[in-house]
């Protein structure tokens, strides 16, 4: 069985007794002061993340970060599929591709129905290989070409269908359970005062791959604060969301609710939360040796924490 399907089978077995999701007395320590803006993943030993225009690449052992490609096209979300080949949200160059082995860059999907992509921000994968991404726009919004910020499934080059549309404001974070039952979308309408800041959950409908209509569900709501950005699963089903603010941005958003990571149960009840002291918290990734140290993207910088399940069933 692989992690992926181990996860599935535990989740659905009432006896299984997971971990506490933190490590006993586990606080996060920062790795680096810059250049972490985003998309972290974990391959080979070490940590990808983009910022500052370039993808970069942070080891354990004192080697420090390192440049790992530049330019990225203003990369966003990274991840890396079952062949270990880079998927890339190019932010800046509007669309999603992959980086072969070869170095050579595949344009996975750079248009929907004639249409320029708005800037797509993170992915997730699914157990088929599939590509799930949301398409927001934050920021200036003169050029947009779609007037939905939905989510979209790559399931080949050039082969894109939209499967959410206005059933959320501006899709942000994206992930696909272990079993592919459920997709998770952190719905990140930021900088507008009302605008929504959950975590939503809908049902995919498989072997299909697309939402299931009126399966939308509320995880967990930011109310008024900077809503949910980039989340992950740890091996025992729980959510481990980045949102918050540790100094409001009036009128739009307030900091009641803390910048720092969200651990949520299934059924968005708030378990743990982990500060990090920097604005804005945007992205977690699970990796190291055992799969059990979360990295945090904040402000620029990077950070990591010890948790007790760990989310290995990701890095495979």
């Amino acid at each position: 069985m692989t992690a992926r399907l181990l996860l599935a089978a535990s989740l659905a077995t009432p006896a299984f007794a997971a971990p506490p999701p933190l490590a006993p007395g586990a606080k996060p320590v920062q790795l680096a002061a810059e250049s972490a803006g985003e998309g972290p993943v974990w391959r080979g030993g070490a940590l990808l993340f983009s910022g500052g225009g370039k993808i970069s690449r942070w080891q354990p052992g004192g080697a420090g970060v390192t440049v790992y490609r530049d330019p990225s096209g203003g990369s966003n979300g990274l991840r890396f599929d079952r062949e270990g080949r880079l998927i890339v949200c190019e932010a800046g160059n509007r669309r999603v591709t992959r980086i072969e082995k070869s170095g050579e860059v595949t344009v996975l999907a750079d248009r929907f129905e004639g249409h320029r992509f708005n800037t797509p921000n993170d992915l997730a994968l699914d157990s088929r290989g599939r590509i799930y991404f949301s398409d927001p726009r934050y920021g200036k919004r003169d050029g947009m070409e779609l007037d939905v910020e939905g989510v979209y499934r790559i399931d080949a080059p050039g082969h894109v269908v939209r499967i959410l549309g206005k059933e959320v404001e501006r899709a942000n974070g994206v992930l696909v359970s272990p079993d592919d039952r459920y997709l998770y979308v952190a719905d990140n309408n930021n900088n507008n005062v009302g605008g929504a800041r959950k975590l939503w959950r809908f049902t995919l409908q498989q072997p299909a791959g697309t939402v299931q209509p009126g399966s939308r569900r509320l995880i967990y709501d930011w109310q008024d604060g900077r809503g949910p950005d980039g989340v992950k699963m740890d091996n025992a089903g729980r959510l481990f969301a980045a949102g918050g603010l540790n100094k409001p941005h009036p009128p739009a958003e307030t900091d009641r609710m803390k910048g720092g990571i969200y651990v949520l149960s299934p059924e968005g009840k708030l378990l743990a939360f982990v500060p990090i002291p920097r604005d804005e918290v945007t992205n977690c990734a699970f990796g190291g040796a055992d799969g059990k140290t979360l990295f945090v993207t904040a402000g620029g910088s990077l950070w990591s924490v010890a948790t007790g399940a760990g989310g290995s069933w990701m890095l495979k």
